[in-house]
């Protein structure tokens, strides 16, 4: 364990902001500032601004790859990718030291989702958006089973429930699932958000509750797209990594979808790493947990694609 490591990052990100409730703009700038610290293996990847469904998005791949494949050889597959935020702050290009780490540990190719944030696009907006891009991977002819869904924290949330919505419009679902300390409750009901206040070195209750008032917009959080670890049905679900620190509130969103996952005969593997924070895998290069558990999600994400394919016949 990396003790003088997990305490200077720590340190990092408790260094004071502005006091009381941020405007949007202050928010959005911030979370900017503190990404743009973030390692990002440029040496390894390509970056290309694309479309898919009605929005932008970031084509990330491998150095190397054939132009237009995902990763260049007969496991290629891709990865859907929401980034983090809170629904209200931040892009592909913040989430680039998550998708580009994943990307060069698989070999896979990328579509990182720039999907509509609150408070301009309240719920369901983001949604609508994953959920777009989903089909027109299917419609350019991609194979579920090549498909892969990965976020972090807000979108993390994202990677559960568009697979919920797609799998309510009659959609594939993809191969597995990747989560990294996701949202998964808007009725913020977690025992966490009480035991790890203080503990948790970037989110207080109140912060959260400020971000996610301008994504509900007065909407009920009590539903299954909004707080899918205390109410979906997670049946036929493809399996799962959650992965997760000790040091956040949002830890029970991670604890109860995985129980959830268990009770529907879903596969799922929970991974808790201790005394780190929300999304510690963001520090690859600085963190040794955060690199190990980047070999772990990047290990099932390759499992998963080579699992889910058929087996040739001779």
């Amino acid at each position: 364990m990396s003790r003088e490591q997990r305490s200077r990052i720590d340190g990092i990100l408790r260094q004071p902001g502005p006091e009381g409730p941020q405007s949007v703009e202050q928010i959005r700038a911030g979370f900017r500032a503190l990404m743009s610290r973030m390692a990002v293996p440029h040496d390894s990847i390509r970056t290309t601004p694309t479309t898919l469904g009605d929005r932008p998005a970031l084509r990330v791949e491998p150095r190397g790859a054939a132009d237009g494949g995902a990763g260049g050889g007969p496991g290629a597959g891709t990865i859907l990718y929401f980034h983090g935020g809170g629904w209200v702050y931040g892009s592909p290009e913040t989430a680039l030291s998550l998708t580009g780490n994943l990307v060069a540990r698989t070999g896979l190719g990328a579509y990182s989702v720039d999907y509509r944030l609150a408070p301009e696009h309240p719920f369901p907006a983001a949604v609508e958006d994953t959920l777009s891009a989903y089909r027109a991977l299917l419609d350019r002819g991609e194979d579920p089973s090549a498909v892969v869904f990965a976020g972090d924290s807000a979108g993390g949330g994202l990677a559960v429930t568009t697979c919920l919505a797609a799998r309510d419009a009659g959609l594939p679902l993809p191969a597995g699932l990747l989560a990294f300390s996701p949202g998964l409750d808007a009725t913020r009901t977690g025992a966490s958000m009480d035991t790890k206040e203080g503990v948790d070195p970037i989110f207080t209750r109140a912060a959260l509750a400020h971000t996610s008032a301008m994504y509900l917009a007065g909407a009920d959080p009590h539903q299954p797209l909004l707080s899918p670890a205390v109410l979906a049905d997670l049946t036929g679900f493809p399996p799962m990594l959650i992965q997760a620190g000790t040091n956040e509130v949002l830890l029970d969103d991670s604890t109860r979808l995985a129980a959830r996952a268990t009770a529907a005969g879903v596969d799922v593997v929970l991974d808790v790493t201790a005394d780190v924070p929300h999304v510690f895998q963001a520090f690859a290069g600085i963190l040794d947990e955060a690199d190990e558990a980047l070999d772990r999600a990047a290990l099932f994400l390759r499992q998963r694609i080579r699992a889910a394919r058929p087996v040739p016949t001779t």
